[in-house]
């Protein structure tokens, strides 16, 4: 017997400075809902002007979650998220029928919707090699040893984050196998409904709106929360655009002109990767930036 889920995840996905949060609180009013993040980079209380943390006004909208609930100095994967994120949901819906998940980290929406995926043990002497590879040659000759070995995990993961790289390439050297290949298992049974909402642009609006929210974050500070960040340059959380650019001019590397103009580049590139996850998915339904949320609802309901 199929037992039809009576509660719902209404998840809102797409390329950054889309509009996502915008759309997230309208929602979450309307069907009266609290807020999940999925912003692998929302969760640090250190990061706010470059990881573009929802302002106050938009915090007092609609109840958020995972907003500045971590330090960067916490161990904090995707598995962790999976498990807090799926408790927290029980939690919702026991007094919510809806929920509102948001955010462009897909690999930390796909957990939470289908689960993560099953990857084999591999002997961690590969692991060891290839960060002391990492350490010695950079992480160009890694990056184009994974464009060798698996071209969909090059072109969806951020590959400028050595440590997704080099897991990468673990598997793919580990198994014999592309990691892609493990990525394709039977999700996991959830007991709610996700209805999956995309937002997006021609290239050019994109590109416009990521090059106007990064000079929106140099103007509101970001170079003093870099400077305030360059201690802790090497943690995991702060391989990120819009900071690693900075700490290199803040230490005498580039000028400040160039690691600006690094950040739009780059945060481009990431929207391109966004897109490029997200359009695998086929169960998203897109929206233009700009419909109305009356479409949007009346899309929604139709899902029910």
């Amino acid at each position: 017997m199929v037992i039809t889920p009576s509660n719902f995840i209404i998840s809102i996905v797409g390329p950054t400075a889309i509009g996502k949060t915008a759309l997230s609180i309208k929602l979450a009013q309307h069907y009266n809902a609290e807020i999940i993040s999925a912003d692998s980079r929302q969760f640090f209380k250190e990061m706010t002007i470059g990881t573009a943390v929802p302002s106050s006004e938009e915090l007092s909208g609609a109840t958020h979650h995972f907003i500045q609930n971590k330090s960067i100095n916490d161990a904090f994967n995707v598995g962790d998220f999976e498990r807090e994120a799926i408790s927290k949901i029980k939690k919702l819906h026991k007094d919510h029928t809806f929920a509102v998940m948001v955010g462009g980290s897909g690999l930390y929406v796909k957990a939470v919707t289908n689960g993560l995926d099953y990857f084999p043990e591999v002997d961690p002497k590969i692991r060891i090699e290839l960060n002391k590879r990492f350490e010695t040659e950079g992480l160009l000759p890694l990056q184009k040893q994974l464009e060798t070995l698996d071209i969909e995990t090059y072109n969806t993961i951020a590959i400028d984050n050595p440590k997704r790289v080099i897991r990468a390439l673990e598997i793919c050297i580990g198994t014999g196998k592309t990691y892609s290949s493990f990525l394709t298992r039977p999700e996991k049974q959830r007991n709610f409904k996700t209805i999956q909402i995309g937002l997006n642009a021609e290239r050019s609006i994109i590109y416009d709106r990521i090059n106007q929210r990064v000079d929106i974050m140099i103007a509101n500070g970001l170079l003093d929360e870099a400077k305030s960040l360059l201690p802790f340059k090497d943690l995991n959380a702060l391989n990120t655009v819009g900071y690693k650019e900075l700490f290199q001019y803040l230490e005498g590397n580039i000028t400040l002109e160039f690691a600006i103009s690094e950040i739009k580049k780059n945060t481009r590139r990431f929207a391109k990767r966004q897109l490029t996850w997200f359009r695998k998915d086929e169960s998203i339904k897109w929206f233009d930036y700009e419909t109305d949320l009356d479409t949007i609802v009346s899309y929604i309901n139709q899902q029910i």
